[in-house]
């Protein structure tokens, strides 16, 4: 049986001037010409991919595609026009990936994490909701820094993240801190591992790594605005995610460190830096 999206041995049953068929007599499809090699024979067998050209016909190719069917990979948008997006993925036909496949607009010459599927007029299509095809894993521990991409960004979840191209991860709603865009490469901290082994992400390093860089955050405010902060470490989270893109736990911890360490000062209503600092 022949099949689309997949790499396959495939006997050759023909051969023609313009190329040779493989598969069975009840069941062939072509490779061009370009792709065979000139002492191939009959009943030879011939690993190929298999999809279908410009004018949706089968057609095998003994080139390697970028995604087969089932993966998810990382895929960069050729074109954008007004049925959708043409993705580059190895072959002579670029890759089509319908409006109602993207999780938001994808833009030209950005790349994005990609499914690939068979839609129902049996053509390969490619899908950014990709979360049905990632894994889950135990590999990684909490503290364990790992890369991924932004796929979908849910409000009530957060934002899905593809860690390492191939498992499923989470930045919590709670833990979104800076702007992140769906297509975008992310550096992130493993918060911890669920029970079903997904990954719950943090875009900040562990506390003992973080303080110091959220302390020096402060400093650089402070210094901006004359040594002084018209509130204190008191102040409501949502004005600390607003000024600092940090929580309110982390904002006081930095707090914290710095008033150890003698920089600041901090009275009723204010945070001020201090004169001997």
């Amino acid at each position: 049986m022949i099949e689309i999206g997949k790499k396959q041995a495939l006997m050759v049953v023909k051969k023609t001037e313009f190329g040779v068929y493989l598969g069975t007599e009840e069941e062939k499809v072509l490779l061009p010409a370009k792709y065979v090699d000139e002492d191939t024979e009959i009943g030879d067998s011939i690993t190929v991919f298999v999809y279908r050209d410009s004018k949706d016909r089968l057609i095998a190719t003994t080139n390697e595609p970028l995604i087969k069917l089932g993966e998810v990979k990382i895929l960069k948008v050729k074109q954008v026009n007004n049925i959708g997006a043409f993705l580059e993925w190895g072959l002579e036909k670029d890759l089509f990936l319908p409006f109602k496949e993207q999780t938001a607009k994808v833009v030209e010459g950005k790349s994005y994490p990609v499914a690939l599927y068979v839609d129902k007029s049996d053509r390969l299509c490619a899908t950014t909701r990709i979360y049905p095809y990632l894994k889950t894993t135990s590999h990684y521990k909490p503290g364990d820094t790992v890369r991924g991409f932004a796929y979908e960004h849910i409000e009530k979840f957060g934002m899905f993240v593809a860690v390492d191209g191939m498992y499923q991860g989470l930045i919590p709603k709670k833990a979104l801190y800076g702007h992140i865009n769906i297509g975008d490469e992310i550096t992130a901290t493993v918060a911890r591992i669920l029970p079903d082994n997904k990954i719950e992400l943090t875009m900040r390093a562990p506390s003992y790594i973080q303080i110091e860089d959220d302390a020096n955050v402060i400093l650089e405010a402070l210094n901006r605005r004359n040594g002084k902060l018209p509130f204190t470490d008191k102040a409501s989270p949502e004005l600390i995610k607003e000024e600092f893109e940090m929580s309110k736990a982390a904002f006081k911890r930095a707090c914290g460190h710095l008033l150890k360490r003698n920089l600041i000062n901090i009275t009723d209503n204010n945070i001020e830096l201090n004169e001997r600092s």
